[in-house]
């Protein structure tokens, strides 16, 4: 059995070291389909993990801002 959101937990498309972060998530997705009934709770529990998967890969992928130049003109 397969779910819609399964499509998002893609990452063979990723860099190998974005590929390293997001795959964990995507064997959950896959443990959670495949051990849970379809049902409005299971829906809501992939798109939780989507919602983390995004935010690690975005933290992989977080730069410090530098402070802003304050030499002036």
């Amino acid at each position: 059995m397969t779910d819609r959101l399964m499509q998002f937990f893609a990452y063979s498309h990723l860099p190998l070291h974005l590929q390293e972060t997001s795959k964990p998530f995507g064997d959950l997705a896959e443990l959670i389909v495949n051990t849970l009934p379809t049902n409005p709770e299971r829906t809501v529990a992939l798109r939780k993990l989507l919602e983390a998967k995004d935010c690690a890969v975005r933290a992989k992928l977080y730069v410090e801002p530098t402070p802003a130049f304050e030499g002036g003109n």
